[in-house]
């Protein structure tokens, strides 16, 4: 995945953070999706989980100033907030419920519309470096049930 990330993005040329995504299978490896910019993907990195967010990367990319070595500070994980359903008048409830965890955040990117399985927000999870990454995917697998997103 990394080669043929590489390659991908040296072939367009250009500046900042690609979000390149993939498919990961068994025994092989199926290119997803390209994004030139910062991604709800990477939101996990403004929880601190790292020494420059995926943000502050891109910005440092473009402006041609220099990116000190990545480290990792403290362990995340992310749970995509989706739409049910397609509405031009929607409304997110639930936020609360997840705001009041510990180590919790959540992004809400504010699109004028849904569409069922559209990407609406995400649900950040973190704890210390070197916390039990699976039971950390599980919390934030469980606090994304109590967000919704439905036709206001």
């Amino acid at each position: 995945a990394q080669a043929m990330a590489d390659q991908v993005t040296k072939s367009l040329g250009g500046a900042g953070i690609w979000g390149v995504e993939f498919f990961i299978g068994k025994n092989k490896v199926w290119f997803s999706e390209l994004s030139p910019r910062p991604h709800d993907t990477g939101m996990v990195t403004l929880a601190g989980t790292q020494n420059l967010n995926q943000f502050e990367l891109h910005a440092r990319a473009v402006l041609g100033f220099p990116i000190p070595k990545i480290e990792l500070l403290k362990s995340g994980a992310s749970q995509v907030i989706l739409a049910s359903e397609a509405s031009d008048s929607y409304k997110i409830t639930g936020i609360e419920k997840v705001i009041s965890e510990p180590k919790t955040n959540v992004f809400i990117f504010g699109k004028p519309n849904t569409r069922a399985y559209r990407r609406m927000g995400v649900i950040v999870g973190y704890d210390d470096l070197g916390a039990d990454i699976v039971k950390l995917k599980e919390r934030v697998k469980v606090l994304g049930v109590r967000v919704e997103v439905a036709s206001a």
